[in-house]
């Protein structure tokens, strides 16, 4: 898959709510995903970490309220979107969080994500 498709199929999948079948679909196995520094989850490296992430961010979340991810900007082979979400998390009451996605695709794979909020 060129950079593009993989952009398009990420956004496509993310606006029916289908993360898993992004993970296991576009993602490498040793894929990077890296938050800001004040976030609660440190950078991690590989699915299975991907996996223990996804867990503890579901187990913050107390409500989800709902979320829209923008059209794609490619650039060789990086891609961003924009991502809104809005959520009531247990220990911090409702947020919309804007933030924009920055992703690197190797040999048709994403092999990391970077997310600014």
């Amino acid at each position: 898959m060129s950079t593009q498709e993989v952009a398009n199929r990420l956004v496509e999948l993310c606006r029916q709510g289908d993360y898993a079948t992004c993970y296991k679909e576009l993602y490498a196995e040793d894929a990077w995903s890296i938050e800001p520094e004040h976030a609660p989850t440190p950078p991690v490296q590989g699915m299975a970490a991907f996996a223990e992430k996804g867990k503890k961010w579901n187990e913050m979340m107390e409500e989800f309220h709902g979320s829209s991810i923008g059209d794609p900007i490619v650039g060789d082979n990086h891609f961003s979107v924009t991502m809104m979400m809005d959520a009531t998390f247990k220990e911090r009451g409702r947020e919309k969080m804007n933030e924009i996605c920055v992703y690197e695709v190797k040999d048709g794979k994403i092999v990391k994500e970077q997310f600014f909020y």
